[in-house]
């Protein structure tokens, strides 16, 4: 009779909270629509390009966002799927993959702090390749124009940078009519004045330092980087904990669901053994 009592009350107590489940299943439908929008973003930017051959991966922002968006759909499609089902598989799918990239996020956040010198390099190569493919990618263009006109700066160390793009390059051999010059963007522009001069960057390579300050922003975007980042520690540091919570609430809500919906089970297990054995 203890026993048959005990299991009783279990039963009672034992359940899969509505609140927990359903509270799971909004959060991930909510990112999951999010990934869908970042994916139909991602599609609909790289079929307007018109363009034959994909532009290189790590400066194609049409095609890293479709990444991010499938990644996500993933993920939150395991999500969704899992706390609505129960399916302890696909939690845990769920909780895993989030653990590892919020686990990744934090390395790379600490390795980046401690090997600051080695991020600077690759962040370097990483502009002079979107540098040199600037003309390949419309998307890639529009966002260093946005950023050289944001952070005031030109090229990537400095505005003799844009000779590596094959359209900037000064070399005597190049026939294009942008040779020696660089894009507008890095032009020195009155917020008064309505229409853009798009060659006030015009062969501006060929002058020194001094004179062509006088004309563009000669500064590289790498030290303007830098410096943007040491101002403005605070308000990344609040970026990355706004993207840690929601990581650290999923893998908190779909792990106490794994332990409630494993507990149900034992407890189903428990009754079946104990009805067929009504004696023990």
């Amino acid at each position: 009779m203890g026993r048959k009592g005990a299991a009783r009350g279990d039963e009672e107590f034992s359940f899969v909270s509505p609140v927990v489940k359903y509270m799971l299943f909004c959060f991930n439908m909510i990112f999951w629509m999010i990934s869908l929008l970042l994916i139909s973003i991602g599609v609909y930017a790289r079929v307007t390009k018109h363009e034959t051959a994909l532009a290189c991966l790590t400066v194609d922002p049409s095609i890293l966002l479709m990444i991010v968006g499938v990644l996500m759909f993933f993920i939150t499609f395991c999500g969704c799927v899992g706390s609505l089902r129960e399916n302890i598989c696909l939690l845990q799918t769920f909780c895993i993959c989030l653990t590892i990239i919020f686990l990744l996020q934090l390395a790379a956040g600490i390795l980046g702090f401690v090997f600051s010198d080695k991020v600077r390099h690759k962040v370097t190569e990483m502009i002079n390749n979107a540098i040199v493919h600037y003309r390949d990618d419309l998307d890639l263009q529009n966002l260093i124009d946005y950023g050289q006109k944001e952070f005031a700066c030109c090229g990537g160390l400095s505005y003799m940078d844009w000779s590596k793009n094959i359209y900037f390059n000064c070399t005597d051999d190049n026939p294009s009519r942008e040779r020696c010059s660089v894009p507008f963007s890095c032009c020195l522009i009155s917020k008064d004045e309505r229409v853009i001069n798009t060659m006030c960057g015009h062969m501006m390579q060929d002058l020194d330092h001094n004179k062509a300050s006088a004309f563009i922003n000669t500064n590289g975007c790498i030290d303007k980087l830098v410096n943007w980042i040491h101002s403005n520690l605070f308000l990344l540091g609040g970026i990355a904990l706004g993207l840690a919570i929601p990581q650290l609430v999923g893998i908190l809500l779909s792990q106490v669901l794994i332990n409630q919906i494993q507990d149900q089970i034992k407890l189903q297990d428990y009754n079946v053994q104990h009805r067929s054995d009504p004696w023990s």
